[in-house]
């Protein structure tokens, strides 16, 4: 098979794997064809670098042969789809190739399974000491981490990626059991606990090498099962405190050509995911709880944002002075993120915050407004119930909905 072809297959295959990409960023292409900037297109993904950059990376599978018959995946052991595979050399060559054309900045790697974990992961590691000690490589390099390998291996491949990742792919252990027999969370854990260490290892060494300094990401498949997004989320904040992961990315299952009866035939809805994006934000920047979010067991409501749910379900502590409130609860008000809110803070010192300040700001006055109180303003609607506010805030039409 030449090179471009390989490339074909394996570029396209390493796109249900979003846990390095710009995510839940709407489409901008038309008529089906990716423009420029488009974020839909197979082969390039965008990552964020620790000093904040955003980088384009070249991402394909080594290969999507596989041992394993995981039931959602497209690349699985059953599945009749057109099969390839490079050689380290070649990944080298394409890397090398498109960074010298300026096309990318670094390099997303994952794999299928051939023949071992140990296997596997030596091929992976290969590629990046080719690129690193070979040529000189500086560009960015995530390599994605089989939870099975050797713990040499693992610690290899974090001297020489830039983050490393393990993917849980299903929040329960029942899922995988179900959908991935060769699957277990003990061993995915047990991966992410030592890349955490060695991440900590080389943070308190100041002399010891550097080891995945951008940190480790997972990524959970929302819909391949019945999970709901309560044990999500759950699983989410539980990664994040006993790992310290960077990120946890949200892919909605999207059925695949003769999938088994145990998945699905239908996608979940996109806006599902995007909200699962918007309850880790709260999670990660605003200080908020699952339980807050989302208080019993089901999914999150898809025609309001989930801050905007928690505001509307804690009315008494509504509507919020600005002028006396803590900078947290400023960050809690519909339309207000947390930058926003610390400017605030810093002007009241100053003066009295009026209604006119929270709008130079560029907060969401409309979400804002009923939530809010200045020196010049009260809101009229802050006794309006609050299915009527949900109503008149609700997002509509769902393709226009944004982080804020």
């Amino acid at each position: 098979m030449e090179l471009i072809d390989k490339l074909t297959v394996l570029a396209d295959a390493a796109k249900y794997d979003v846990s390095c990409a710009s995510s839940a960023a709407p489409k901008r292409s038309s008529a089906g064809k990716a423009g420029v900037g488009a974020t839909n297109g197979m082969g390039i993904c965008h990552s964020f670098t620790p000093d904040g950059r955003c980088v384009a990376l070249l991402k394909i599978l080594l290969t999507n042969f596989c041992l394993y018959d995981c039931q959602y995946c497209v690349n699985r052991r059953s599945s009749d789809v057109p099969r390839a595979r490079f050689t380290p050399e070649e990944v080298v060559t394409l890397t090398l190739d498109f960074y010298r054309r300026n096309c990318i900045s670094g390099l997303f790697l994952s794999s299928g399974i051939i023949r071992s974990s140990d296997y596997t992961m030596e091929q992976l590691i290969r590629v990046a000491r080719l690129l690193r000690e070979e040529h000189q490589f500086r560009g960015y390099i995530h390599l994605k981490t089989i939870p099975d390998a050797a713990p040499e291996l693992i610690a290899e491949a974090g001297r020489y990626a830039d983050r490393l990742s393990v993917n849980i792919e299903l929040p329960t252990e029942d899922g995988l059991t179900r959908l991935a027999p060769e699957k277990r969370g003990a061993p995915i854990r047990r991966a992410m606990g030592r890349i955490r260490l060695g991440v900590e290892e080389a943070s308190a060494e100041k002399r010891a090498p550097a080891f995945a300094p951008a940190g480790q990401s997972t990524q959970m498949i929302v819909g391949a099962d019945d999970t709901d997004d309560r044990t999500i989320l759950d699983t989410a904040q539980t990664l994040y405190g006993a790992y310290r992961l960077k990120r946890v990315y949200y892919s909605a299952f999207s059925p695949i050509p003769q999938s088994p009866k145990t998945v699905p035939f239908e996608a979940p809805p996109l806006l599902r995911e995007h909200r699962l994006y918007q309850a880790d934000f709260l999670l990660r920047g605003y200080g908020f709880a699952v339980n807050e979010l989302i208080a019993t067991p089901g999914n999150l409501p898809l025609d309001i944002d989930p801050k905007l749910a928690w505001a509307l379900a804690n009315r008494a502590q509504f509507p919020l002075d600005l002028n006396r409130a803590e900078p947290a609860m400023i960050a809690r008000v519909p339309g207000i993120g947390v930058l926003s809110a610390n400017r605030l803070v810093e002007l009241r010192r100053e003066r009295r915050i009026r209604y006119a300040d929270v709008a130079r700001l560029r907060c969401a006055m409309e979400k804002a407004r009923p939530f809010i109180v200045t020196q010049d303003y009260r809101p009229r609607d802050a006794t309006l119930e609050s299915a009527v506010l949900r109503k008149r805030l609700g997002d509509a039409p769902a393709q226009q909905v944004a982080l804020w």
